[in-house]
Parts: C-alpha cells; sequence; structure tokens
C-alpha cells in the first residue's frame, strides 16, 4: 500500500483535492463566500467537505469508485475520511479496515493524512452514534497510524486578507465589476489571484472573466500591471520577476518604470 503511494507527490495532491473540496462547498461564483469558517456558512456545510474530498481524491490519484468502501488501492478497499475538527466517524462498514483519514486545519491554513486500519477496539464512543459511526482513539492515531505526509500547508484564498472595510468594497453591489476588481488588484497587489476569487467578487453577474481582463486594460492608468497565466506574454514577464503564473492565476504589479514611460 505505501509503495503505491511512493509514486505519488501526495502532499501536494492532498492540497490540490481539498483546495477543489473547500472550494466547491463554498460555491464563490454564486454565493460571495471566501471562508468557510465564517458564520454564513453553515456546519453542515463544514462538515460536508469531507464528503466532497472523497470524490476529489479518486480524481487526483485516478482511483476508481468501488464498494465495500470508497476506492481500491493496490486491490484493497479503502475508506477515504476527513475531517475540520480533531476526529473522525469512522462507520460500521469501515470497521476493521484501511482508512486514510485527513485533518483539516482551517484557522491554520494545513493539513495532514494518515494510513490507519481502524480496529474496533482503537474506536471508542461504545456502540456509537445512532449510525454506528465511532470516533478514532487519538493514542490509535498517534502510535499506529502510518502519516502519508506531515503537515502541507493550504493555499489561503487572498480575499481572507482584505480588510474588513476593504471586502465590503470588493464584494459591494455597486459600482461595477471593473471598478471592484480594479479594487481587489490594488489592495492585493503581489499576491496569486486564482481563477475562483474572479468569480466570487463577480458572484451573480455576468462574465467576471471578461471583466478582469477589462480590469487589466484600465490598471495600467493606475500603475498596476495585471498578468494572467492564460497569456504566454503574461507568463513570461512573471517569470522574469521570479513568479511561476499557472493557468487562470491572474497577479497584479507595480508597472515597471521603463514600462509606464512607454
Amino acid at each position: 500500500m505505501l509503495a503505491w503511494f511512493s509514486n505519488y507527490p501526495v502532499g501536494e495532491l492532498y492540497t490540490e483535492a481539498i483546495r477543489n473540496s473547500i472550494d466547491y462547498v463554498l460555491d464563490g461564483g454564486r454565493t460571495g463566500r471566501f471562508n468557510l469558517m465564517s458564520p454564513d456558512v453553515h456546519p453542515g456545510e463544514r462538515a460536508s467537505v469531507g464528503a466532497k474530498l472523497e470524490y476529489e481524491v479518486l480524481r487526483v490519484f485516478d482511483l476508481p469508485k468501488s464498494r465495500p468502501l470508497d476506492t481500491l488501492i493496490a486491490g484493497t478497499p479503502v475508506d477515504i475520511k476527513a475531517t475540520i475538527g480533531d476526529n473522525w466517524a469512522i462507520p460500521t462498514e469501515a470497521h476493521c479496515h484501511l482508512c486514510i483519514c485527513t485533518q483539516i486545519q482551517i484557522k491554520n491554513n494545513r493539513h495532514r493524512s494518515w494510513l490507519v486500519r481502524t480496529h474496533r477496539s482503537w474506536l471508542y464512543r461504545g456502540k456509537g452514534n445512532k449510525d454506528g459511526k465511532r470516533g478514532l482513539a487519538v493514542d490509535a492515531r498517534n502510535n499506529w497510524s502510518v502519516p502519508l505526509y506531515d503537515w502541507e500547508p493550504l493555499p489561503v484564498n487572498p480575499l481572507r486578507y482584505l480588510t474588513e472595510e476593504q471586502a465590503s468594497l470588493v464584494l459591494a453591489k455597486k459600482p461595477g465589476q471593473v471598478k471592484r476588481l480594479l479594487k481587489m488588484f490594488h489592495f492585493l497587489e503581489g499576491h496569486i489571484i486564482p481563477r475562483n476569487v474572479i468569480l466570487t467578487v463577480g458572484a451573480g453577474n455576468d462574465d467576471p472573466m471578461r471583466r478582469a481582463r477589462q480590469a487589466r486594460d484600465e490598471a495600467g492608468k493606475e500603475g498596476l500591471t495585471i498578468l494572467c497565466g492564460d497569456w504566454v506574454e503574461s507568463r513570461e514577464q512573471a517569470a522574469a520577476r521570479g513568479i511561476t503564473l499557472r493557468s487562470g492565476e491572474w497577479i497584479a504589479l507595480q508597472t515597471a518604470p521603463e514600462a509606464a514611460a512607454d
């Protein structure tokens, strides 16, 4: 089992899977939400990150959905579990089977995962909750599990760096998207901004990506150069400044003096 995982950058792939799961639950493009711990996110929605993560893990590792548990890895049934708290709810069908248990700490922006066989003697809560789910004893996790990777940083949604006042300006209904996106680029100068952030700022409006391109044209008048990883020229300009810009990512930088003169 561990030999199978050795063929992959496990922490990196889990980071992608977790980030996608959180973005899916927040649904920023429709709701304008960007912080999973915000009061306007229901606890049940936070708990659903784990359910979405199961499918994201299958996708990034190209694993099949397979009974009796979540998947098969090297021919062995494995259950995939995650928590944004301190423990996991292990269902009866996964008792005594191999489980991947992932802990996501939103406040600390990090995550880690273990591979553990969930023997019934290592589970607590007696007969469990009404569904028979039981938690994993801390001693069992610490002494009898195998870390798949140590703490891995979880990328922060750049909108979380805004002050309350800045966020209210960027996410307001008025003025239009172009002006609000320009404010965002100014406030978040130097931060990599994923596509999902653009969609969140333009939540409920038409074609936010087009508005971002329009903001790019306006930015030069305000001393900003906005680069987008979808364009070769932008990637080259970013690389010249030591920045790796991937497809779908944006960044605002102070316009170089010689470019301003031109």
